[in-house]
């Protein structure tokens, strides 16, 4: 038995609980983002990207976009929760989910968008794969930046749990995971999925996540 074990038991039990519940919170938001980005835009560019392009360069710049606009979004997520009511956020996030899905269900530009930037990419292409890579990795910020469900999320997750720094390990797992099966499958899934499939799915997705999360601060009240 530990010294700390016979020094106080209470402290023991307390610091498992901690343990368990940052690995609980962990695996919810992991979990929550992993299935929002495979039915997210970004979803439908890198799964087109992995079908013209190498599959591992696509990999490493979606990862590294990913990283880098996570760490934006949860520092705007811990911002916002010290001045901002919870409730005001989670609502105001679940509202945005719920609206974001209907856009992007009607919205035909993706397609338009995601052929503008695998021309532009193309171009690169003659310059080497540093050239592509670092293109790549600039127009999955911007597009993440410019308004992304998964962002909305990352928001309703720091401030439900608080905790930034979870969130935002949970946020990049999750990410990195679902651009690592999208870059392996991509050719496969987008001969398999309809862009109009595609945007169902994500408007059921993104409904059900907004309805909840606006359930959950009614039934606080």
């Amino acid at each position: 038995m530990s010294q700390l074990e016979q020094s106080d038991p209470r402290r023991v039990e307390t610091h498992m609980q901690g343990d368990s519940a940052g690995l609980s919170d962990f695996l919810t938001v992991a979990a929550s983002i992993f299935i929002a980005e495979l039915t997210d835009k970004d979803a439908l560019l890198i799964l087109s990207l992995a079908t013209r392009f190498r599959p591992k360069l696509v990999f490493a710049a979606g990862a590294l976009a990913f990283m880098l606009t996570s760490a934006i979004i949860v520092t705007v997520g811990q911002f916002l929760i010290n001045f901002v009511p919870l409730s005001l956020i989670t609502l105001a996030g679940g509202t945005i989910m719920i609206a974001y899905g209907f856009w992007s269900f009607v919205n035909t530009k993706d397609a338009e968008e995601i052929a503008r930037v695998e021309r532009k990419l193309s171009a690169k292409a003659s310059n080497g794969a540093i050239a592509v890579f670092l293109t790549a990795v600039a127009f999955l910020i911007i597009l993440d930046l410019a308004g992304d469900a998964t962002e909305v999320l990352t928001i309703l997750f720091v401030a439900r749990f608080g905790d930034g720094i979870i969130v935002y390990a949970a946020a990049v797992t999750a990410l990195v995971a679902a651009t690592a099966v999208e870059t392996t499958v991509g050719s496969r899934l987008s001969g398999l999925i309809s862009e109009g499939r595609f945007r169902f799915v994500s408007l059921f997705l993104f409904v059900i996540i907004g309805a909840i999360a606006i359930l959950t601060v009614i039934v606080r009240v």
